[in-house]
């Protein structure tokens, strides 16, 4: 196996479209890893990306915030800046195993990892987040929601790496959370989960919102007709109610050991209420 550690993106970019065999990015390397050890890979070359300063940076700016690959879990949670303005991403961020892990993973590698059930994928999806991706072509910028195409499967090409997440800037009385379902209080993967966004208008009345699910399909989803059951509203329990029916019929969850698809698919609709009046409440909106 042949380690390498390039120090720009450029460098990075080359080795990764040049290398032959199993190619795999390293960022926190807390799937990498385990995967390597339990013998469900074995890969010929790995691409380092620590070492790259664009990549361990979160930068504010009139675009947002810029979020670099290699930024841990754990910095993204004691930055106050970014906690204030998207708390549900960071929240979702936050989730991602223990606290020792938290010093390694990212919510770039989260995304790249392609599960239906990744923790910070549903929150950037419902924040309406954008990976910067560089490649032979050049760079692009690709939603989110377009990077995951299936379990453990992206849309990335060869010779492509995510530089970084961009969130968008936020505008007055907006807000998002995340919340997810597991069988124990933590250390778990979940089994259903929701992120919401939204935008409160004059007195209250949700003007813009994005509402995202986990782990109800191969991939995260985005539901417009959840979106669209509570604009318009003061989030009333008429309006949360069309939310929840809205979420459960976009689900198309599998059963196994951890939920069936009648569980996943009832619960998908309670947390994405539960979600959206966290997020409302966090506006500044009241019920």
């Amino acid at each position: 196996m042949q380690y390498l550690a390039p120090e720009n993106t450029a460098d990075a970019v080359a080795l990764l479209a040049k290398s032959k065999g199993s190619v795999h990015v390293l960022a926190g390397g807390s799937d990498l890893l385990v995967r390597m050890k339990g013998g469900y890979i074995e890969p010929d070359v790995i691409v380092d990306i620590k070492r790259i300063k664009a990549m361990n940076e979160i930068k504010k700016t009139s675009a947002g915030f810029k979020i670099g690959a290699a930024v841990s879990c754990a910095t993204l949670g004691a930055h106050a800046a970014l906690c204030n303005a998207w708390p549900g991403v960071v929240e979702a961020a936050n989730l991602i195993g223990s606290d020792q892990i938290q010093g390694r993973c990212t919510i770039v590698g989260n995304l790249c990892n392609a599960s239906p059930a990744a923790d910070s994928v549903p929150a950037l999806v419902a924040a309406n987040a954008v990976a910067i991706v560089h490649g032979p072509k050049g760079m692009r910028e690709v939603e989110v929601a377009k990077i995951g195409t299936g379990p453990g499967k992206t849309s990335l090409k060869k010779g492509e790496v995510v530089e970084s997440i961009q969130l968008p800037p936020r505008s007055a009385k907006s807000a998002d959370a995340y919340l997810r379902f597991i069988p124990r209080t933590e250390m778990d993967i979940a089994v259903v989960s929701a992120g919401i966004n939204l935008t409160l208008g004059a007195k209250g009345i949700i003007k813009e919102a994005r509402v995202s699910l986990g782990a109800v399909a191969p991939k995260a989803l985005l539901v417009p007709a959840a979106a669209k059951a509570i604009i318009g509203s003061t989030l009333d329990d008429e309006a949360l109610a069309k939310l929840a029916r809205a979420c459960s019929a976009a689900c198309n969850p599998i059963d196994d050991k951890r939920g069936t698809v009648a569980y996943r698919t009832k619960v998908a609709g309670v947390l994405a209420r539960r979600a959206a009046e966290s997020a409302y409440a966090r506006a500044g909106g009241k019920k």
